[in-house]
């Protein structure tokens, strides 16, 4: 088991990323480039990924990294989400409640766009795959 946003746990969730085709293809298939952070509300960006023509080529702990995106919850939400997963639907009410913040990136205009929208609901997805503590 890995710690949540660890190296180690970033490493997986590129893994995961790459080899699921509905997230890796469908983004290259638009040309998305981005560095993603991940971290906590209250606290700092701890975990980033930098994903060029759709495929994760970087990923760990956050170094200072301009980020396009910065999406921070409570440890316990992320659990939550890691352990259970969470679809379009429960992504927006956890946007609308607070419960998931952007510190940077424009999450409505995503959530518009079907071609980033579904990718993005199915990368929350992939991080049930990881073992995490």
């Amino acid at each position: 088991m890995s710690e949540l946003f660890s190296e180690d746990w970033m490493k997986a969730l590129k893994d995961e990323w790459n080899n699921d085709p509905e997230v890796s293809d469908a983004l290259a298939a638009i040309g998305f480039n981005s560095v993603i952070g991940c971290g906590f509300k209250d606290g700092e960006t701890v975990g980033v990924f930098v994903v060029e023509q759709g495929v994760c080529t970087s990923a760990g702990a956050y170094n200072g990294e301009e980020l396009d995106w910065d999406m921070r919850a409570d440890k316990k939400n992320w659990m939550k989400w890691v352990s259970k997963g969470i679809g379009m639907g429960g992504l927006g009410m956890a946007y609308a409640s607070g419960k998931l913040k952007f510190f940077k990136g424009d999450f409505g205009a995503m959530m518009k766009n079907p071609k980033m929208a579904g990718p993005f609901v199915k990368s929350f997805g992939l991080m049930k795959n990881i073992p995490t503590t």
